[in-house]
């Protein structure tokens, strides 16, 4: 018989959450999201999802202009009932508010980045993309694991119909000049 006690989920209220209740439920679990006022866990990650994320926010940190900031894990308060979790972000550096911050603001975001994972391709390829794109976010990255090797597919807003369109795919290096120049070696991941 265990003597620890039972874990308590959260009743949702009626109308489900809000974006203000991931800074005030208890005991919730790390990196939990809010996707149309429900609560999402997240599983924990395979090391490839890890290592991906570790190759991508280190060349991003040296590609950044001062201005900017990369952000890993950070959820992004889209709206009342959306407040997803970009496995990174760039943002702009004054909208980081302090040690305490939990939260950025759709407008603060400039890339938001999803590495796809078995438990949340629907939600990576599909859910969080058109909520990014719909709440003005102009950049997007998915990467998908391709026989253990990384591939960047990386999406600009197009502004009228605020829905993303491919730029690029990228498979061995991932070089840009939009939104800022960058070019990360994607098989730094692969070599490790």
């Amino acid at each position: 018989m265990s003597t620890e006690p039972d874990y308590q989920w959260p009743t949702p209220p009626e109308g489900g959450y809000t974006a203000e209740d991931l800074d005030r439920l208890p005991n919730l679990p790390p990196h939990t999201e809010l996707i149309d006022g429900s609560l999402v866990f997240v599983s924990p990650q395979a090391i490839f999802h890890m290592l991906v994320l570790r190759v991508l926010e280190r060349g991003l940190i040296q590609a950044v202009p001062p201005e900017l900031t990369v952000v890993r894990e950070m959820t992004v308060a889209l709206d009342q009932r959306n407040r997803p979790e970009p496995d990174l972000c760039v943002a702009r550096a004054d909208a980081v508010t302090g040690l305490r911050q939990t939260a950025f603001h759709p407008e603060d975001v400039l890339v938001a980045v999803e590495v796809v994972s078995p438990d949340s391709e629907a939600r990576d390829r599909d859910t969080k993309p058109r909520k990014y794109a719909a709440a003005g976010i102009p950049h997007f990255w998915r990467v998908e694991n391709t026989g253990g090797r990384p591939v960047v597919y990386v999406f600009e807003l197009e502004p009228a119909t605020r829905t993303y369109a491919v730029t690029g795919i990228h498979h061995d290096v991932l070089k840009l000049s939009v939104p800022f120049d960058v070019e990360i070696d994607l098989g730094d991941v692969a070599a490790r």
